[in-house]
């Protein structure tokens, strides 16, 4: 298991990372996706269409921050202390079911962990503490 920072911005993910790169170095990894890019976000206020969906800087092979925008129009709330989560990249299917079960239990689910569009199994939740987790597994070739 590997851990990793996720940030969460209200519009300015994209302009805080292109700054994050100026400083660390490193390269977007599948460079940089807007919500337009999800199925489904086609009736989204014309004032969020550009915001990010996901960002990933590798600043080296060992280390990579992770961001996306909030989205107010489905409900997100932006504030000081929401936005910054810690993102579990598991090795197994199993251990991302038992580290989920454990860790969400008593807490507040915001996306259960299924199975994504984007190949991979992903959850997001604040934990009984107020801490938010975000876990995912990338399927490898073949499973489903």
């Amino acid at each position: 298991m590997k851990i990793f920072p996720y940030l969460n911005f209200d519009g300015k993910a994209e302009a805080a990372f292109n700054f994050y790169r100026s400083v660390f170095g490193g390269e977007f990894v599948g460079g940089i996706q807007y919500i337009t890019d999800a199925p489904g976000m086609e009736e989204i206020p014309e004032d969020e269409k550009n915001r990010v969906m996901h960002v990933c800087l590798q600043i080296n092979p060992d280390l990579k921050i992770m961001a996306s925008d909030t989205l107010p129009s489905m409900g997100h709330v932006y504030k000081a202390g929401n936005n910054n989560y810690i993102s579990l990249d598991m090795d197994s299917l199993d251990e991302a079911k038992r580290i989920y079960s454990a860790l969400s239990e008593g807490g507040t689910i915001e996306m259960e962990l299924q199975k994504t569009f984007w190949g991979a199994y992903f959850a997001s939740f604040m934990d009984q503490f107020g801490i938010g987790w975000m876990i995912n597994y990338d399927l490898k070739s073949g499973e489903e």
